[in-house]
């Protein structure tokens, strides 16, 4: 897992550090990072020497890292240029640096830029970009450098205007990101929440950490984590030479109807690529389910569906009375449960509110925004991961939140954020391939929140390699589960976590 840590806690780790160096030496790091990164840049341009390079210059620290990187630069023989927007708050020793290194002064952006380095606001400003440099950063696409392509745009640890702590975005009065949208972000020390979620990751493009020797002065516990492939890799249970079916785990699908046949039939294929050694299925879907996948037990109720170690319920089942009875039966039973689709807005109502806060077996609900709002009455609002903890917290569950950077928040307060999500996933029925996925995963005895991180990682995964053979539909999604794994090397090996892995 990569930690990802909120800006106070970033501040005071830099003070720790800086108590015992020389003084600027921390910046020196900053700066020759991202004079370093600027160059390899350049390199695919053409080349530093004779490079046209702007400079983006704010007030403080942040302006000052922009100011020695383009110094590193000018040295190396660019043509850098420096637009100072507080010209009487730019960092003296910097400015210095620069002019000493051959850099010059403008006014505006020159005719031709190869590389734009945005030093405006670092991670003490707050609220969007303001004239001027509202104006600059909108006229960013229009920059051409000597061969006639867009510049590259990099942002000096994040890009200037997001919200640093929430990933929020300010918009302009035409509805247009008043921020900087950066083709690389390069971050000092430590990844900051506007990095990886909120409106504000996209903006960031590819976002490179260098280190400062910030990470023994980190302390307390990050904002979020982000998965990593080690990580669901190291999670993934194997079966051990011993393994039965049963011993692999069994999961539960209570999904589909006779309206929305193909969500039990996508749910199942999810559940199937799990590593479960059964998959029973409990609905009106039955013929269905069966015709495409021969080796599912299938019956007509949750009563009738024999022994699980976890449940998924609800894509496709309908919001009638027959449903809400097949989700209380769902939730009655001792044993982990994923809640999708019309489960949630079964929920919704909150008739079923106690008897989801009474269980002990844990529950992991994967809303998307609308159904986000229709459980809490609002939508997740600018800040993704307050919004994924306060529900978490009111329904006593792994909150799942969907979308471009997939926020999984817990009831204790922790949170995982997955970077593997495309857009090629808003079809209809991806929903219900990930909910299966999710419940094998917590039937093979992996905890839900690994479980909730693990599967939303794959489906991610799976989203791309679909969309490598063009338009994607869900059947596609399932179908390029296999391919990854085998892709990762998930073959084999250990034994499967106890029950509180």
């Amino acid at each position: 897992m990569r930690p990802v840590w909120r800006v106070a806690d970033v501040r005071a780790a830099e003070a720790g550090l800086m108590a015992t160096l020389p003084p600027g030496t921390l910046m020196q790091r900053a700066a020759a990072g991202l004079a370093r990164r600027c160059a390899l840049l350049l390199a695919d341009r053409g080349g530093v020497y004779g490079a046209p390079v702007l400079l983006l210059v704010g007030s403080g620290d942040n302006g000052g890292d922009a100011l020695f990187a383009g110094a590193r630069l000018a040295r190396r023989g660019a043509a850098v240029s420096a637009l100072l927007l507080a010209p009487d708050r730019a960092h003296a020793e910097a400015l210095a640096a620069l002019r000493a290194a051959g850099g010059r002064l403008v006014d505006r952006p020159p005719g031709r830029v190869d590389l734009v380095l945005d030093g405006i606001v670092g991670i003490g400003g707050s609220g969007g970009l303001r004239a001027p440099a509202a104006q600059l950063a909108a006229g960013l696409a229009r920059c051409r450098g000597r061969a006639g392509e867009r510049a590259t745009v990099v942002a000096v640890d994040v890009p200037s205007g997001v919200s640093v702590d929430t990933g929020r975005v300010p918009l302009t009065a035409a509805g247009q990101p008043a921020a900087i949208h950066a083709d690389v972000t390069v971050t000092f020390g430590a990844l900051k929440p506007a990095l990886v979620v909120g409106a504000a990751a996209p903006l960031a493009g590819q976002v490179e950490l260098v280190h400062i020797g910030l990470e023994p002065w980190l302390r307390g516990t990050a904002a979020l984590q982000v998965t990593e492939r080690a990580d669901v890799t190291h999670w993934w249970p194997r079966p051990g030479p011993a393994a039965e079916k049963y011993s692999r785990g069994v999961v539960g699908v209570a999904t589909g109807s006779a309206v929305y046949p193909g969500a039990a039939v996508l749910s199942v294929a999810g559940a199937l690529v799990g590593p479960t050694g059964l998959v029973r299925y409990a609905g009106s879907a039955r013929a269905e389910v069966l015709r495409e996948h021969p080796s599912v037990i299938a019956t007509d109720r949750v009563a009738d569906a024999g022994r699980v170690q976890a449940w998924v319920c609800g894509s496709g089942l309908g919001t009638g009375a027959e449903a809400a009875g097949e989700l209380r039966a769902v939730l009655a039973a001792p044993v982990p449960a994923v809640l999708d689709a019309d489960a949630l807005t079964l929920l919704g109502d909150g008739s079923l509110a106690d008897q989801l806060r009474r269980r002990d077996a844990p529950v992991v609900v994967t809303p998307h925004d609308r159904e986000f709002a229709r459980l809490c009455g609002e939508t997740p609002g600018d800040d993704r991961v307050a919004a994924a903890l306060r529900l978490a917290a009111w329904m006593n569950a792994v909150v799942l939140l969907k979308g471009d950077r997939t926020v999984i928040g817990t009831p204790d307060g922790r949170v995982y954020v997955n970077q593997t999500g495309t857009a090629a996933l808003a079809t209809g029925g991806t929903g219900d391939v990930l909910a299966g996925l999710l419940g094998s995963l917590l039937a093979a005895g992996l905890g839900p929140e690994r479980a909730a991180a693990a599967a939303a990682y794959l489906h991610g995964l799976a989203g791309r390699e679909a969309a490598q053979g063009g338009p994607v539909t869900s059947p596609d999604v399932a179908a390029a589960l296999r391919p990854v794994l085998a892709g990762l090397g998930w073959i084999g090996g250990s034994t499967l976590p106890g029950p509180n892995s």
